[in-house]
């Protein structure tokens, strides 16, 4: 089997970017990952990319060269990055190719998401009544979470002040300044018990990731972490999912516990082998659930694991170095695979104040609606 490995990455900070179109962004992106592989577009053989907002992914070919490269659009909700890069790397992983792109870029109006119910297979009612208020999803599934296993509102606090402490020393981050426990506790309700510093927004931004096979990557004298597996696994019967209008009595595992347990065995490695972390935090209680969804931990233990820093940059499992999704946003083409690019930059050792010393084995998590999760596996090559 052929190893896959990313030897390039590119990103165009998230956030705000007056004058700069969700296009303008992924094209930055993508040019940064050449430049950071030493490659030029005509090597490409193929890419994969992603948008939401922003039009057709593959609208950066007439921009970067019409050299007949294979390019095929992922949409795939905020999921979308992962699915991309596991298109990608299922492309070289088969033999058919040896030099590739994934791409995602967005940019979302101010404001919440607008989501159609009938995009998503559900009648127009749905959305009339407010049953598509992920807002109000987000809070009683973490509410529901809280009263069954302890967790309290100073946790979530914890999450997002540690979020924006990260993102505070990450150049590519939107929100740069920190926050304390108290005014994120006495901020502004959006829906109980979540307040407006422990909810994500929607932003811009565009990430760009170069793989290549093993012998491609030695053939061009470069070099770049592993790929050690990539899984997307959908909601299965009786998951509780976005949009779901209620939970049913025979419960059935989570669309993450399904994609990290794929991934973690095709990598052959565990949850206690990971050594820094990337976990979708659409809201801080989405990170704390999630610690559990992925295997890093039992149901309830997060309390006392984020009251004691094990989550932070220095401490034993760090998670969402980079601030997340909490202080760099979510524009939806790109932030699955901004998780790999800031796992890339642990993993090359060149992520500055931000740097978890010694990771060698760096995991991520993207979830998106209707009930899609996508994990990803690196490994540090040397």
């Amino acid at each position: 089997m052929k190893h896959v490995h990313i030897v390039g990455a590119g990103i165009h900070p998230f956030g705000r970017t007056e004058g700069s179109s969700g296009l303008d962004q992924g094209i930055y992106a993508t040019r940064k990952a050449l430049a950071d592989a030493g490659v030029d577009w005509e090597d490409i053989q193929f890419a994969f990319g992603g948008s939401s907002a922003s039009g057709s992914a593959d609208a950066v070919l007439p921009h970067l060269g019409l050299t007949g490269t294979q390019f095929i659009n992922v949409n795939n909700g905020c999921a979308t990055g992962g699915s991309a890069l596991l298109s990608g790397y299922s492309a070289i992983k088969s033999g058919e190719f040896e030099l590739g792109i994934v791409i995602g870029f967005d940019k979302h109006p101010r404001g919440a998401f607008n989501l159609d119910p009938e995009s998503a297979g559900l009648p127009g009612w749905y959305g009339e009544t407010g049953m598509m208020l992920t807002t109000q999803f987000f809070a009683m599934k973490i509410q529901r979470y809280m009263a069954l296993h302890g967790v309290s509102r100073k946790t979530l606090a914890r999450v997002a002040e540690k979020a924006f402490e990260n993102g505070a020393v990450t150049p590519h981050s939107w929100r740069k300044t920190t926050v304390d426990i108290d005014t994120i506790l006495n901020s502004r309700m959006v829906s109980d018990p979540l307040t407006k510093f422990m909810f994500c927004s929607p932003a811009e931004g565009g990430v760009a990731l170069i793989v290549a096979s093993e012998n491609k990557m030695r053939q061009l004298g470069l070099h770049g972490p592993r790929v050690r597996s990539v899984a997307v696994r959908t909601r299965p019967e009786g998951s509780f999912e976005v949009f779901a209008p209620a939970l049913e009595i025979e419960r059935g595992k989570s669309a993450t516990q399904l994609a990290s347990a794929a991934a973690f065995e095709r990598a052959g490695l565990g949850p206690e082998d990971v050594d820094v972390a990337q976990l979708q935090d659409t809201e801080s209680g989405a990170e704390i659930m999630h610690m559990a969804e992925n295997g890093f931990c039992n149901d309830g233990d997060q309390e006392e694991l984020i009251a004691n820093g094990d989550t932070r940059i220095c401490g034993r499992l760090p998670i969402n170095t980079d601030g997340g999704c909490l202080a760099c946003g979510e524009p939806i083409g790109a932030s699955g695979l901004r998780q790999i690019y800031e796992n890339v930059e642990q993993l090359r050792g060149r992520a500055g104040r931000r740097q978890v010393a010694g990771a060698r084995i760096a995991y991520s998590q993207v979830y998106g609606t209707p009930g899609i999760s996508g994990c990803v596996v690196l490994e540090q090559s040397i």
